[in-house]
């Protein structure tokens, strides 16, 4: 068919007609519509209701419909609009109607009713039939509560397409409350929210990450890398920037071929600009990955490459999941958490016991059995009491053959001490993630400081016996000095006053060598370089304003950055240095649970320039929209923790896939 050419025969554009049903079927897509007039809503792009708009129409045949039955619409209104209604003493609606081409009038009978009708408008007792209640939700002049119900569905990073349908526009009308409103609310079409109001949040929001931009020159940032496979085994990555004023969304790309994640990166810092740029933050420490930073670090000396800090935790407790003793114990933790969830009487008598749950939830795989181990052990008492009590002993469950492994693993004390050895090396490690996922608290300038009182916190567990904590020690400290461990770490504990002011501070080879490393890349002149360690002089003896009252009591209770900022201003190149290091977080995008889905679309190949665009900006505004409800304190997103399902494997899922080098 002549895509170019536009029929005025409406029949040219159906393939195939059921006359026994009264359906045609569209050429261009394939679907089954109810009559000529739903075919040509059908391929004007409007939604009306049990039709869909097409999305194989051409343009020039959808805006030629749309035109035609807009010009419907106009002829109606000015039939309305002619009648004179000052002669309608009353008048009462009657229930017959007019059939043309699918669109239902009501009449008019004259009536003795209540005068507060009479000065009704025709056009609201039209309003509701089916072919303008189509025109009015995709034509209707825009309105803030449009505008608002358009947010929802950016916000939520939904389809746009259920906007439309009537159940939807039921529930905010139950919602808002339609007496409160002159009209019941007219939900905007999806022509609306994918044009107009989204290129208004489009608007609103590079405003608003311009506002971050304008900081990044004074505190420096961060790229953080987000990568996986999608389905079809592309590589994928999102590509946020954080710094103090929050963090953004700048892009996604297929990284799928050779280079492709340097020459992204390249795009990017030029974009940013290279000097505002401190790290970029990777979701791997991979061998392939190791290599792309290598080179990276040779073409831009002044940026560092570093590694996820939450990634490398859980890499520590994935290793120690994988220890002998470690891994029986969370099995058999396993077998009582499965056995007591599989049986709802048994839950009710734990519950009866005193035990509210046992299973603990985390957004990471390898902390939640760990937490639920956790709670088993605070449990001990409890769930003994429980496999010893007369309703335990009366139910068929304790002749059962299952029901006494359970209860011989309870009543095994060897069981509880091993379980109590595993906690109290995990769990430290396990409050650390907890902190950078959730809390956020950890950066540059404290991760140094709080990898070494995890190992304090361990080692005093066990009190001091070393054929105990080592074990535990030798891991973290694996995943430390490769991959975790970074220059930015040393000179962010040198520089933070609330540390290097401490009565423990040490000062050893990694934390100078760290420093110097930073203040030579970081800094190319060697006026500047030369100044910076004249100042580092001050600051070590708590010179000038690093030493006055308030300055020496504002140490422990501001950020560091922050700290410097106000009172470092007599030694401008060290405080313009100590800013920029100490104002970068040390994790990863994954701890904000963007939706995939949205970018994997976005990506998809084949894509018409119109279709890329429009995802580009719904990928856009609610990736910016979800950081900016994130770092206000709302969670906005619907996955930031799965409930841990104690019935199937995923404690122990495959390491590998984990792994995987994308």
């Amino acid at each position: 068919m002549n895509t170019h050419a536009v029929s005025l025969d409406i029949n040219q554009y159906c393939v195939s007609v059921e006359k026994s049903e009264g359906k045609t079927k569209c050429s261009y897509c394939g679907k089954f519509v109810s009559g000529l007039e739903h075919l040509r809503s059908h391929l004007a792009g409007m939604w009306r209701e049990h039709v869909s708009p097409c999305d194989e129409v051409p343009l020039n045949v959808m805006q030629f419909f749309k035109k035609e039955l807009l010009e419907k619409r106009s002829h109606l209104r000015k039939k309305v609009g002619s009648l004179d209604h000052s002669n309608i003493s009353s008048c009462k609606r009657s229930k017959s109607h007019h059939q043309s081409n699918d669109i239902e009038i009501e009449t008019i009978d004259i009536q003795d009713v209540d005068p507060s009708e009479q000065n009704q408008s025709l056009a609201s007792v039209i309003r509701n039939t089916s072919l303008l209640t189509t025109l009015e939700c995709s034509e209707a002049q825009p309105g803030p509560t449009q505008e608002s119900i358009a947010r929802i569905f950016y916000e939520s990073g939904i389809d746009i397409n259920p906007a439309n349908l009537c159940s939807v526009k039921k529930v905010l009308d139950s919602i808002i409350g339609s007496e409160q409103m002159d009209n019941n609310i007219i939900m905007p079409s999806s022509s609306m929210m994918e044009g107009k109001f989204l290129q208004d949040e489009v608007k609103q929001m590079h405003e608003y990450v311009n506002k971050i931009r304008d900081s990044w020159t004074n505190t420096g940032c961060s790229i953080l890398l987000d990568g996986w496979f999608d389905e079809n085994g592309r590589k994928l990555v999102n590509i946020l920037v954080e710094c103090p004023q929050g963090p953004v969304y700048l892009r996604s790309d297929d990284i799928s071929d050779d280079n492709a994640l340097e020459i992204c990166l390249d795009e990017v810092i030029a974009d940013i600009g290279v000097e505002d740029v401190i790290q970029i933050i990777t979701y791997t420490g991979s061998p392939n990955m190791k290599v792309v930073g290598e080179k990276f670090m040779e073409k831009y000396p002044n940026i560092f490459w570093t590694v996820s800090a939450s990634h490398c935790i859980e890499l520590m407790l994935e290793k120690m999941q994988r220890i002998g003793m470690i891994n029986n114990v969370l099995i058999k933790a396993r077998t009582i958490t499965k056995f007591i969830y599989n049986c709802a009487e048994i839950l009710k008598l734990m519950r009866n016991t005193g035990v509210h749950n046992l299973v603990k939830s985390s957004r990471s795989k390898f902390a939640g059995c760990f937490l639920t181990l956790e709670n088993i052990v605070s449990e001990e008492e409890n769930l003994k009491r429980m496999f010893t009590s007369s309703e335990w002993i009366t139910s068929s469950w304790a002749s059962s053959t299952e029901g006494k492994e359970v209860a011989d693993l309870v009543a095994d004390q060897s069981f509880w001490e091993d379980a109590w050895i595993v906690t109290r090396g995990t769990i430290p490690v396990v409050r650390v993630l907890e902190l950078i996922n959730e809390k956020d608290i950890i950066t540059v300038g404290t991760i140094y400081e709080t990898i070494d009182q995890v190992k304090e916190t361990i080692k005093k567990e066990f009190h001091g016996r070393e054929f105990e904590y080592m074990q535990f020690w030798s891991i973290i400290d694996e995943i430390w000095d490769t991959p975790l461990h970074n220059p930015l770490h040393a000179a962010g504990y040198f520089l933070n006053p609330c540390l290097f002011y401490s009565a423990d501070f040490f000062n050893d080879m990694e934390v100078s060598g760290g420093l110097l490393c930073c203040i030579v890349r970081m800094e190319k002149s060697e006026f500047v370089q030369d100044a910076i360690s004249m100042q580092l002089d001050e600051y070590q003896e708590s010179n000038g304003g690093f030493g006055e009252g308030i300055s020496y009591d504002r140490r422990t209770n501001i950020l560091p950055s922050e700290w410097w900022s106000t009172y470092g201003g007599e030694c401008p190149e060290l405080q313009k240095l100590a800013v920029r290091i100490l104002s970068q977080t040390c994790s990863g995008a994954s701890r904000y649970q963007l939706k995939r889905t949205l970018a994997e679309k976005m990506l998809k190949n084949g894509q018409n320039w119109e279709d890329e665009k429009r995802l580009t900006d719904l990928t856009f505004v609610h990736y910016n929209l979800h950081l900016k409800n994130v770092i206000s304190g709302i969670d906005s997103s619907n996955a930031l923790v799965e409930e841990i399902d104690v019935l199937n494997d995923k404690w122990f899922a495959e390491t590998e896939e984990y792994k995987k080098d994308i």
